[in-house]
């Protein structure tokens, strides 16, 4: 697999600080270079799209102030080479479902992901990002 050599810039959107922390940290394992915001809220995301322009976005599907399906779709419509996916403790086909129908680019269970696994569903969402380069 090839990649451009840039920074990656990512945004996490959870409501959680703990659960943002822990994929912050696990980020930061695997891609020292990547640059890492964070929004706890929709609106907080949408503010960070806008002006910190993220390669992707790791976005939890339930937000305080909005559906983080509905969100994607409407970040996915001003930004669509911004890579999305979608994280939730509801590990079930509709959601997977839903989330691609919503132009999602991935889909990540909480509850039974392996760090392995986010690193992977990253590499393949292919956002320039090179592991080996810190």
């Amino acid at each position: 697999m090839s990649f451009s050599g840039e920074v990656a810039r990512t945004l996490i959107v959870d409501d959680s600080a703990a659960y943002r922390e822990i994929i912050r940290d696990s980020l930061k394992t695997f891609f020292p270079s990547m640059v890492i915001h964070e929004a706890s809220e929709g609106n907080e995301a949408i503010q960070e799209v806008d002006l910190f322009r993220p390669q992707l976005i790791l976005m939890d599907i339930r937000l305080p102030d909005t559906n983080g399906l509905h969100l994607s779709e409407r970040i996915k419509t001003s930004h669509p080479d911004t890579k999305v996916i979608i994280m939730t403790s509801y590990d079930s086909v509709e959601y997977r479902e839903a989330a691609t129908r919503y132009g999602a680019n991935g889909y990540l269970a909480k509850d039974s992901c392996k760090p392995e696994q986010l690193e992977k569903l990253i590499l393949d969402c292919h956002i320039g990002v090179d592991p080996s380069h810190p």
